[in-house]
């Protein structure tokens, strides 16, 4: 099957070279959205068939292969009209994950950032690009907490520019100029216009629009360890939070470089996942906990410490359904409440192959029962593989051993 893919802009009365005006007017089977249509719609032959690219996808596709086959070389043919680079996280690429087999053609025009790049005439050769069209904040977000200085977004009517300036003030990244494009090519309804985030907060735009957000915010950096005393802590009790020393070598231990998804299990004040979400933004990060009160704090110190993106889940672990939380690699336990072997448990069934899970163990007097004593006996009974532990103390605080065993 034979996929030929133009790009288009917002303008009303487009011009196509003389090859793809030749390609359309020979063409029987068109495709695209409704409003490429509207655009397209007075340039089609007689007779042209029309497929709506609408969701969900696959009864697209079943359309595409239902097209008559064409007498000339016995295969069907489809014209698309996108926006922009089709293969600039656009339909072509769509076609390629579906349909691999499918040859391709693409004339592509300029996309909706590099017009909003040329109006504002700023150079774009070193822009991050994050589409938020139909995708979650992640992306977004490590750009944000890896202090991008020039950032591109593609947006959709959930991931609005009020919206995401909002977010950006949320988290205190407050030194970036916005730049929005709404209409872009359509020299009748284009709108360029340059604010604050403060101001972009309180604005509507038209859609479909895109944005460019500017800082000199590249210039700062990220601490390396959050100090102790900076995290909001649960009643004010110092001792309800892993030390920074211990956090880095923790993080350490989990090798977060190469892992993809952390859970940490026993939040509490969230400065772990917090932490590793800093220092690894590419990480999505989980959080569990069973006190209702900690919700508010790892808010409050994400906030504080510029880390959106971690999820929150309040209940007993043991309990709280995980089927649609992502797969972890990396599992860090900071509190089990004496039942650790079902929370190691569980977390083994959820894990992806080659994961970890971390624990520490603080000696402590009167205490009956010990952690490392307790994580022994779990590792054995699941027949888990045990590293070399890591013993340490810091100050004239109780020895810690920094556990981590996979299977």
């Amino acid at each position: 099957m034979k996929f030929i893919i133009i790009g288009i802009t917002d303008h009303p009365h487009p011009y196509f070279p003389p090859e793809v005006m030749e390609i359309i007017q020979h063409g029987r089977v068109f495709s695209g959205g409704k409003r490429h249509h509207e655009i397209v719609a007075p340039l089609l032959p007689t007779g042209a068939e029309w497929i709506d690219i609408t969701v969900p996808l696959d009864s697209v596709f079943n359309q595409y292969l239902s097209v008559p086959l064409f007498r000339r070389g016995g295969r069907r043919e489809v014209i698309i009209f996108a926006s922009g680079d089709p293969l600039f996280f656009g339909f072509a690429n769509t076609i390629r994950r579906k349909m691999p087999d499918a040859e391709l053609v693409v004339f592509p025009t300029f996309n909706s950032l590099q017009l909003l790049a040329h109006r504002l005439l700023i150079p774009y050769h070193d822009m991050r690009i994050v589409s938020l069209t139909g995708r979650p904040w992640h992306e977004f977000d490590k750009a944000l907490i890896q202090r991008t200085g020039k950032i591109g977004v593609l947006t959709d009517r959930e991931h609005a520019p009020a919206t995401i300036a909002q977010r950006m003030l949320d988290y205190g990244y407050t030194d970036y100029q916005m730049h929005v494009g709404e209409h872009l090519g359509n020299p009748d309804e284009e709108r360029v216009t340059t604010m604050s985030l403060q101001e972009a907060a309180k604005q509507q735009f038209q859609h479909p629009n895109c944005l460019i957000l500017t800082s000199d915010i590249s210039l700062q950096t990220s601490p390396f360890g959050i100090p102790d005393h900076e995290f909001a802590l649960l009643d004010g009790r110092e001792k309800m939070i892993t030390k920074m020393p211990i956090r880095l070598l923790t993080l350490q231990t989990l090798d977060l470089p190469r892992k993809r998804v952390l859970w940490d299990i026993g939040f509490c004040t969230g400065s772990v996942s917090i932490e590793a979400k800093l220092q690894f933004p590419h990480l999505q990060v989980e959080a569990f906990e069973i006190r209702p009160e900690c919700e508010a704090i790892i808010q409050e110190n994400a906030h504080r410490h510029g880390t959106p993106g971690i999820g929150i889940h309040i209940g007993d672990f043991r309990t709280v359904c995980c089927d649609s939380v992502a797969t972890p690699d990396a599992v860090f336990i900071g509190g089990h409440g004496g039942h650790l072997q079902e929370i190691m448990e569980k977390a083994l069934h959820y894990m992806a192959p080659g994961g970890c899970i971390v624990m520490n163990s603080v000696k402590a007097p009167r205490v009956t029962t010990d952690s490392e004593q307790l994580w022994n006996e779990a590792c054995q009974a699941l027949g888990l593989h045990q590293e070399p532990p890591l013993h340490i103390q810091l100050n004239d605080h109780h020895p810690i051993t920094i556990l981590k065993c996979r299977r």
